[in-house]
């Protein structure tokens, strides 16, 4: 504020400032004082009389004289400043009284002067003892007992009233000596200011170009020679200027033979932006009506394959369906990066926030791209790290995305060894939690300049014609846009040759609920032998199983495990045993061998090996189902294997059944111009048991609609002349008229755009199904908004399975011959091969049977099935399958399965002439 002050104003300012404040300090200190000795003065005068009303009074109150009382009491009020006086007898009650009420009494065990100061008077309270007598000529009589009391009240208004004026005398003067104190501050700020406005105006004059200006002499020796500086000064700009001129005027003809040139290119600048934004229009477009094109046929061609699969197949069909199957994902796999990236880059990308387990989330990402590491001989493996918070809030979706790609890098670039996610607590406060995942691998590694392009769009660490791992190039671009709008971050440390390590470091909110944590566990206390070769696929189960609730017992060799169990240390028995397997390691044989040894000691045991080798141990356990599984093994599905291999269950939350429907199937409308689409979707809602209806067109759709009832409708989106928002609103128009109520509308769309569910939701739509669809997206979303429960009928009806009939051959020649690629001697040694079993086979179901002895018939009867898979008996093995599903399901319906297997046996051995 002080620099936005002008010369004159800060000549004042530094003139009085000083002044004033002096003198307001000085004046205020006397005034103060003078104030204070004026109260003073009252205090004392007050005292004074009170002191002197004493013997005055005493008489009057040995006597209770209360005329004299009050005569002295009016008298006193003539004093300056008396306000009130009161005199009290002995026991405290008024004798006289003068003045107005007053606002202070002290009680009657008062024995000394009591003071009392407020803010308009001041109250004295002094006992009238019989010493008071004695001054005023009476006789005293010796008695400590007070005569009564005197109680004056002195008015401060006088004094502060002489105060005031004293005060008003102050500023007067103050003011006064300001005001001279100003007017010399004037005259001598227009001696300096008057030169200066001088200058100030040829300086101005010279800035407006009028260099000819010339400041006379100021009258002081300073302002001359300022003055002089700046004549010197316009005389060198006037020069300045006039050379200048000349220069602009030769640059002036330059540049105006310029413009046209830059006016063209600004013409053209425009253009291209024009034209720019019209292609990414276009783009946006093109992806939104490719995702629709390309979406909609995969649609139909994942749906069919599904449903291909379903059906009784022979192992090279379902080769190609699986390889169909998996190009097709693959190509969902694609466009999805590719729609992923055009909705980061137009920043449409919007993120959930709902609760979620991490474990869980991590350990199902792993167990999807098992196969895909197994298949290259790699370990994966994840380690969780005991304090990390497990429920969460956040994108799990996008979370698992982000992992996928870096663990499908990993798996991508790594050609033997292990790969390992590892998650970690950074830092943490009551409501958010800093985490960090990181994927460690042992492949290939990268070089500082791959180190550079790794999260550009399109480029990959092997960009060569050779290049044996394919993609788009978009996965670590897509996974650092996502990490980056979650508020974290993503980095990478690699050394060629010796393997990369991907990071991410993320803050997420904790959820207060405990979502999804393990089930309170009946294992608790009991020990587990473990064996795995691999040190940190070891160090992860053996976590895994401490979670679980069970005391780990680590071994590296077998025999020292089977050695363990035998001779139960510590005089404890170990009840389970988990097993690390591979073939190169434990062929099927061999574990075959432990595993009845192991029982034989009353040990459970439960093997886990990779995906790709689970077929191959299929044969060498009783109990397939519960004695296998693949690794990774996610944690809660290892309590449950080991809570059924001990015979117990694991305490679960209580969750609410879902309604079913009350006597009746659900009816749903299917509306889709696309035939193939349509029959998927009819077929899959079918097999599920509903009662579906399906059209081809919007109009079809708003006739049925009027004409019947449904309780849901499936509606495409784009269709032609009626599309399914315009269809929509029919509905919802007609729905108003007839003033019924809303029927649940779903959207199938093959768009993945931002911003459409929301287009689609504020058309009258209620919810919306991105294709290509499953069964269980469609059963949850019919369950939402319909309350009907839909369930795969094949799944829940065991029973319903169409029985081995006559229609079936007993011996089909063709089919052996095809199952044994042709060769005639294969087909024929297979046959034989199953003739010759048969015997033994069916007297062990027989004696299974009588025993019930449920195990026993599954590994016998699964054993069977498996025989007839390679030869051409179709009745048999139709019999062979409907038993062992139902046996699994412990089904009652399994009895009269098995009854028909026998009888299915019985007619074989009786076409091919071999007793049984």
């Amino acid at each position: 504020m002080f620099k936005d002050l002008g010369i004159k104003g800060r000549v004042l300012l530094l003139t009085l400032l000083p002044t004033s404040l002096l003198a307001l300090v000085l004046g205020g200190y006397f005034t103060a004082m003078q104030l204070a000795d004026l109260h003073t003065q009252l205090l004392q005068r007050g005292q004074m009389l009170t002191e002197h009303l004493a013997p005055l009074s005493a008489p009057a109150l040995l006597r209770q004289n209360t005329a004299l009382l009050q005569r002295i009491a009016t008298d006193i009020l003539d004093q300056p400043d008396v306000r009130a006086v009161t005199f009290r007898n002995a026991q405290g009650k008024p004798l006289a009284h003068a003045g107005p009420t007053m606002g202070r009494r002290h009680t009657i065990h008062d024995v000394q002067m009591v003071t009392q100061s407020g803010d308009e008077s001041t109250h004295f309270s002094l006992p009238v003892h019989h010493a008071h007598l004695s001054l005023s000529g009476e006789s005293m009589a010796q008695d400590d007992q007070p005569l009564g009391w005197v109680e004056l009240e002195i008015s401060h208004q006088g004094t502060l009233l002489r105060g005031y004026r004293s005060l008003l005398a102050s500023l007067v003067l103050i003011l006064a000596g300001l005001l001279v104190t100003a007017l010399l501050a004037v005259r001598m700020s227009r001696t300096i200011n008057r030169p200066l406005s001088r200058i100030k105006q040829g300086v101005a004059q010279l800035k407006e170009g009028r260099l000819e200006t010339r400041l006379p002499a100021l009258g002081s020796h300073e302002m001359d020679e300022l003055a002089s500086g700046i004549n010197r000064m316009a005389e060198a700009l006037q020069d300045a200027q006039e050379e200048l001129q000349h220069s602009v005027d030769q640059a002036t003809e330059d540049v105006r033979q310029n413009l046209e040139t830059i006016e063209i290119q600004n013409i053209e600048l425009d253009l291209a932006r024009k034209e720019a934004l019209e292609a990414s229009r276009i783009k946006s477009e093109f992806l939104a009506n490719m995702s629709h094109e390309i979406r909609t046929p995969l649609n139909g061609i994942l749906g069919f394959t599904k449903l291909l699969l379903k059906s009784d197949l022979n192992q090279r069909q379902q080769d190609y369906l699986h390889t169909i199957e998996k190009s097709a994902d693959n190509l969902l796999g694609i466009i999805n990066e590719i729609l992923d990236f055009s909705k980061i880059e137009a920043g449409k990308l919007i993120l959930e926030s709902v609760p979620f387990n991490l474990r869980d989330l991590i350990q199902d990402t792993l167990t999807i791209l098992a196969p895909e590491a197994h298949s290259k001989q790699l370990e994966l493996l994840s380690l969780i790290y005991r304090d990390t918070p497990k429920s969460l809030v956040g994108d799990p979706l996008r979370l698992k995305q982000i992992l996928t790609n870096l663990v499908s890098n990993a798996i991508k670039f790594t050609h033997q060894g292990t790969i390992a996610v590892r998650t970690m607590l950074e830092d943490e406060d009551e409501e958010r939690a800093q985490l960090r995942i990181s994927v460690r691998d042992t492949g290939i590694g990268l070089s500082d300049e791959d180190l550079r392009l790794l999260f550009q769009a399109f480029s990959q660490a092997d960009n060569s014609l050779s290049r044996q791992a394919g993609g788009t190039g978009l996965g670590l671009v897509i996974s650092k846009r996502l990490i980056e709008q979650m508020g974290g971050e993503i980095g990478v440390d690699s050394t060629p040759g010796e393997g990369s390590e991907f990071w991410i470091s993320i803050n997420l909110p904790k959820s207060r609920a405990d979502l999804h944590s393990l089930p309170d566990s009946p294992l608790e206390g009991r020990r587990v032998a473990m064996l795995e070769p691999h040190e940190l696929a070891r160090q992860a189960l053996h976590h895994q199983l401490e979670d679980c609730g069970l005391e780990v017992l680590e071994f590296t060799r077998l025999d020292d495990l089977l050695q363990a169990v035998a001779n139960a240390p510590d005089g404890q028995p170990i009840a389970l045993a988990v097993f690390g397997v591979n073939l190169k390691q434990l062929p099927p044989e061999r574990l075959r061998q432990h595993v009845r040894e192991l029982e034989a000691h009353g040990c459970k045991t439960l093997a886990l090996c990779p995906t790709i080798e689970q077929a191959q141990y299929h044969e060498s356990l009783p109990d397939v189902l519960g004695q296998l599984h693949a690794k990774p093994v996610c944690t809660r599905q290892l309590q449950q294997l080991l809570c059924q291999l001990l015979g117990s269950h694991p305490k679960r939350y209580s969750e609410p059944s879902p309604p079913v429907a009350n006597g009746r199937a659900v009816r749903l409308l299917c509306v889709d111009d696309n035939p193939a689409n349509l029959l998927l979707v009819q077929t899959l809602l079918n097999d599920m048991g509903a009662d579906v209806v399906a059209v081809e067109s919007g109009y079809a759709a708003l006739e049925r609609v009027k004409s019947e009832h449904f309780d849901l409708v499936f509606m495409d989106v784009q269709m032609p002349g009626m599309n399914g928002l315009q269809t929509t609103e029919a509905i919802r128009a007609w729905e108003a008229e007839q003033q019924s109520s809303q029927l649940p509308i779903i959207a199938l769309t093959a768009h993945a755009l931002a911003n459409e569910k929301r287009g689609l939701l504020q058309g009258g739509m209620d919810d919306y199904l991105t294709k290509p669809i499953s069964e269980h997206q469609l059963a949850q979303v019919v369950l939402k908004w319909t309350g009907f429960s839909l369930q795969n009928q094949q799944n829940i009806r065991p029973s319903a399975t169409p029985l081995p009939s006559s229609t079936l051959p007993i011996l089909d020649p063709e089919e052996g011959l095809r199952l044994a690629a042709g060769k005639a001697d294969l087909a024929a040694d297979m046959l034989a091969m199953l003739l010759a079993s048969l015997q033994a086979d069916r007297q062990t179901i027989r004696q299974a049977q009588e025993n019930w002895d449920r195990r026993a018939l599954i590994e016998r009867v699964h054993r069977l099935h498996g025989a007839t898979r390679y030869c051409g008996v179709p009745q048999l093995r139709a019999a062979c399958q409907r038993a062992e599903t139902l046996l699994k399901q412990d089904d009652p319906e399994a009895r009269n399965a098995l009854a028909q297997l026998d009888q299915a046996i019985e007619r074989l051995a009786q076409e091919t002439r071999v007793g049984v």
